[in-house]
């Protein structure tokens, strides 16, 4: 079974059709530049072109870099226009997909039900918590399997500073800081993290997940246990597929149950 996920990030919007058996990109991705400014309308048209470069015509699972609402409308849009302010994504993506069925989640929460489904934290119960690295922090906590959602705990304060300010892989970039001074901010972040929710597990993943290897050893002082997402970053597109399809299936045995008491 395939469903097509796609995932808004602050410099890139990429999709492809995922295969929710294998928990993977059935074909490889399809990637356009965000728009400046990210609009509403802009975004829509770039979620179009990278839908339609594959043709598809089924339920597509979108994420956004934001607060989401269960019915698909954005409560906040730290690394976006804030045109997205209150919109129903779900109803703007659908109009510019030609009325497809659209779900959009938060792109952590996204990742994080990737990762603990088909990834680093299938099987693990206790309090995990997946940290996506890019050009802000996104986070997804599990408690036992569950999602608590839209977290977004790359705002919370460091050193009086937005955390995501500090730590991101844009901050890194910007202020073009070693691997080692990187590391550094990034464990002062955990620490603070777990002083707060004490999880057993952090997942590291966004694109900087690829190169865990230069900093994860540089980490020091943390409790809980370390490792890299293991879908690097397609996490977020099978993630959003995978919600897509939790949505639809949730929607036709709605309608069965409404033609069961019909007939």
């Amino acid at each position: 079974m395939e469903i097509f996920g796609v995932d808004i990030g602050g410099s890139g919007i990429k999709g492809a059709p995922v295969d929710l058996e294998r928990g993977d990109l059935a074909q490889p991705r399809h990637k356009v530049l965000t728009p400046h400014p990210a609009t509403p309308e802009a975004v829509g048209g770039c979620v179009r072109e990278v839908v339609e470069h594959f043709g598809w015509s089924g339920p597509v699972g979108v994420t956004f870099p934001g607060v989401v609402t269960e019915g698909g409308t954005i409560r906040t849009a730290a690394n976006m226009d804030k045109g997205w302010v209150d919109v129903d994504a779900r109803a703007l993506l659908g109009g510019a997909l030609g009325g497809l069925p659209v779900t959009v989640l938060n792109d952590a929460d996204a990742a994080g039900v990737a990762e603990m489904r088909v990834g680093a934290g299938k099987g693990r119960h206790g309090t995990v918590m997946l940290l996506t690295f890019g050009t802000g922090i996104g986070s997804a906590l599990f408690v036992d399997g569950r999602l608590v959602p839209n977290t977004e705990l790359g705002h919370l304060e460091l050193h009086g500073h937005d955390a995501e300010k500090r730590a991101s892989t844009r901050a890194r970039d910007d202020e073009q800081l070693t691997w080692e001074h990187w590391a550094h901010r990034v464990q002062k972040y955990l620490a603070h993290l777990e002083m707060l929710f004490s999880p057993e597990l952090f997942v590291i993943g966004g694109g900087v997940s690829r190169k865990s290897h230069k900093f994860l050893p540089l980490i020091e002082g943390i409790r809980a246990e370390i490792v890299p997402a293991e879908l690097l970053n397609s996490a977020g597109i099978v993630g959003a597929a995978m919600a897509a399809m939790e949505e639809h299936n949730g929607e036709r045995e709605g309608e069965r149950e409404e033609e069961d008491l019909a007939g």
